[in-house]
């Protein structure tokens, strides 16, 4: 074996070595599976919130969109100092956990951190922000993809040809500067009858704060969108909620597309079209909340 390998011309040795490096580099998932009991919901959403007060986590916010899921969102001093130093950063500096019930059973689990600093392209390290989590809930395994995405692949994420990547955000609004911004918005979801605010996360030394946002009517409501998408064996409910972000003068969101594609990788494009108005709707709802 070792006279044929020697034997081999550079170039195809490099190229094997080269393919090697691809196949043993680092792939991502959309979600944790942290644990499954057989109990309810309401049994363990307060022993959750002390884990996670105990792991160091502020908890920002909460809610349930429907019957049999409970959202916390949390940050801590780590995420917020990464955040901080990436552009728009702001999307990603809450973690969604989820306790979701699936029969008699609860599942807990959380947006990956890892998956989240490449596909919002964070400048940082978030390994901390997932040891952390992983030491107060344990993990049984990664999912919401089926053979995982490399960083690079996530960096430059879109669905298909033709939709949205990270970058392609939506400017909602434009204020006469950053407080006039947090105070119209803060105004606008406490009014709105089709939205509510969930939690806010204000960025360390940047005139930027992020809202989480539930969508309680039409086409984009959390329930209806989730009714079409989340019908696999492990539920992605930590997809909820979705992100308004003040940055500057102006309000952004993620391409509904994006948001929801990211979240949802292995989506058919037959389920896809089921929620085909879903975007556009979410869009408008919050556009129309905030203005």
């Amino acid at each position: 074996m070792r006279k044929i390998l020697t034997s081999l011309p550079y170039w195809f040795l490099f190229s094997l070595l080269a393919v090697t490096a691809v196949h043993a580099e680092d792939r991502y998932y959309p979600y944790v599976l942290a644990t499954q009991e057989t109990v309810k919901v309401a049994d363990n959403v307060d022993g959750a919130k002390q884990a996670l007060i105990g792991g160091g986590f502020q908890i920002v916010g909460e809610y349930s969109p429907y019957a049999g899921a409970h959202i916390l969102v949390v940050t801590n001093a780590g995420l917020k100092k990464v955040a901080a130093a990436s552009d728009f950063g702001g999307y990603g500096a809450g973690i969604r956990v989820a306790l979701t019930q699936v029969n008699d059973q609860v599942q807990t689990a959380y947006v990956n951190p890892l998956y989240m600093q490449h596909i919002y392209r964070m400048k940082g390290d978030l390994s901390g922000v997932a040891a952390a989590l992983k030491k107060v809930f344990g993990k049984q395994k990664d999912f919401g993809k089926k053979e995982g995405m490399t960083a690079k692949k996530l960096s430059e994420y879109h669905y298909m040809l033709g939709m949205p990547y990270f970058d392609d955000h939506i400017e909602l609004a434009a204020y006469a500067d950053h407080q006039s911004a947090l105070t119209q918005v803060e105004k606008g979801l406490a009014a709105s009858k089709a939205v509510n605010k969930v939690y806010r996360i204000d960025i360390p030394g940047k005139k930027e704060s992020v809202f989480g946002v539930a969508i309680i009517e039409g086409k984009g409501a959390d329930k209806t969108v989730m009714a079409a998408t989340d019908t696999g064996d492990l539920r992605h409910t930590a997809h909820l909620p979705y992100e308004l972000l003040v940055s500057g003068n102006k309000a952004y969101m993620l391409h509904g597309k994006f948001r929801i594609a990211q979240s949802f990788p292995d989506l058919g494009m037959g389920t896809f079209m089921k929620i085909s108005g879903a975007p556009d709707a979410i869009e408008d709802t919050i556009a129309a909340a905030i203005q």
